[in-house]
């Protein structure tokens, strides 16, 4: 494990996935299993056999800004004090800006939030790297990609949800290929280094058509934590990029 800067912050890298390094005018694309698909009562086991991914994802719930409640706080700290993969924590929850500190202080290392969950998106992005982490901003399939303009240039990752958020297993929103390019242009153009992550319906069988479209990171839930282990299911998906 090593310590590398990423959008100014200090964080633990995993070094070179073992696809190897990128293709020639590829960009390397990282992982991260989402523990919303795990199995919670084997939770340290689970993290063991994602370790070779660069990040953990947790999925934050609420039961009003989406239709489900997930877990929080508890969870995270738990995950933290027996994994040192990269915690990308998603809020799905109404005024995130309340539990910034409190994700933060459970071990988050990134927090992405909602642009639909709060009038005060800029601020909430603010609150996140005073603190010192990565701030990620998203937005639900059916919101003007136009939403995030604002704050595009003070984000260190933008998350394209290819599903509606709220629930695993669910299919891809084929439309969100072209959501990815959109996004990948616009950052190019603002010359920002912001990783653009996709979650929801990433499988082996589209993982290499995402990142041609420009994603760096992809959140996959059901299809790493499968019938047969956490480990064969991220090794599918290098597979499908390699």
């Amino acid at each position: 494990m090593r310590k590398v800067r990423i959008g100014g912050v200090t964080s633990n890298s995993v070094g070179s996935s073992p696809s190897g390094p990128p293709a020639p005018g590829r960009r390397q694309v990282k992982l991260a299993p989402s523990l919303l698909a795990s199995d919670f009562t084997r939770l340290g086991e689970e993290l063991q056999a994602i370790s070779s991914a660069e990040y953990a994802h947790v999925d934050v719930m609420d039961g009003m800004f989406v239709p489900n409640i997930s877990f929080g706080m508890p969870v995270l700290a738990a995950a933290r004090r027996v994994s040192s993969l990269y915690m990308d924590v998603h809020l799905m929850i109404e005024r995130p800006e309340r539990y910034i500190r409190d994700f933060v202080e459970a071990g988050a290392d990134g927090i992405t939030v909602h642009v639909e969950a709060t009038p005060h998106v800029h601020r909430a992005v603010g609150m996140v790297r005073e603190l010192g982490r990565r701030a990620g901003v998203t937005l639900n399939p059916g919101t003007s990609l136009e939403t995030l303009r604002p704050v595009l240039a003070d984000v260190d990752l933008v998350l394209v949800m290819s599903v509606n958020p709220g629930f695993g297993g669910q299919k891809f929103i084929a439309q969100s290929v072209e959501r990815i390019r959109t996004l990948r242009a616009w950052l190019d153009e603002l010359g920002s280094d912001a990783e653009l992550e996709v979650d929801g319906g990433v499988t082996p069988s589209n993982a290499r058509l995402l990142a041609d479209a420009g994603a760096t990171v992809l959140v996959a839930g059901s299809s790493v934590f499968g019938k047969d282990g956490a480990a064969a299911g991220l090794t599918r998906l290098r597979e499908a990029l390699a």
